[in-house]
């Protein structure tokens, strides 16, 4: 089997950190008749010894409008005070070809849940600095009641105005270290 057959069914060896520049983590929720997102902009990412782990500052929480920014960092959501980190760590990472599963756990509000990230994984490949890059198109779904996550507001039909479902994503550009 030739190297590159190899890598595109295993997992790169060695030690990828996330180049945050062009690199995002997100979240979407459906909202009334729409979809409400924002996205986590101090994060940081390691692939090593077939893991992966992560955390994200939750006062780095960005949305559109600064009233909904203030209230995901209270204790109705993330409660950034208590709670300023949300991390994951998977080590089961299975690649077939461009797709990927990573079984893991995921940590909010000092809740551990299990998940399972899917998505696609791309590279490695050299870039025009000659730094190996890694690409990893990562997304799951979340119950947001199971981290204490229990704020609503019913709209006129009665029901609720903001799903319980959210999705978390990455979208990450890995790096090769080098040793």
């Amino acid at each position: 089997m030739s190297t590159i057959q190899q890598t595109r069914q295993g997992v790169p060896t060695g030690t990828w950190k996330a180049d945050t520049v062009h690199s995002s983590v997100a979240f979407e929720v459906p909202y009334a008749v729409a979809t409400f997102g924002g996205e986590v902009t101090d994060f940081e990412a390691t692939l090593e010894g077939g893991k992966l782990s992560g955390s994200a500052k939750i006062e780095s929480i960005h949305v559109k409008e600064e009233n909904l920014q203030a209230h995901l960092l209270s204790p109705e959501f993330f409660d950034a005070e208590k709670h300023p980190v949300v991390s994951f760590s998977g080590s089961n990472i299975k690649r077939d070809g461009d797709n990927v599963e990573i079984d893991g756990e995921i940590t909010i509000k000092g809740i551990s849940q299990p998940v399972k990230l899917t998505g696609t994984i791309n590279g490695p490949a050299i870039d025009h600095f000659g730094a190996t890059r890694l690409g990893l198109k990562l997304h799951t779904t979340v119950d947001r009641t199971g981290f204490d996550m229990k704020w609503n507001m019913p709209l006129p039909t009665g029901e609720p105005a903001l799903s319980n479902e959210v999705t978390l994503k990455a979208d990450l550009t890995l790096v090769a270290q080098e040793a």
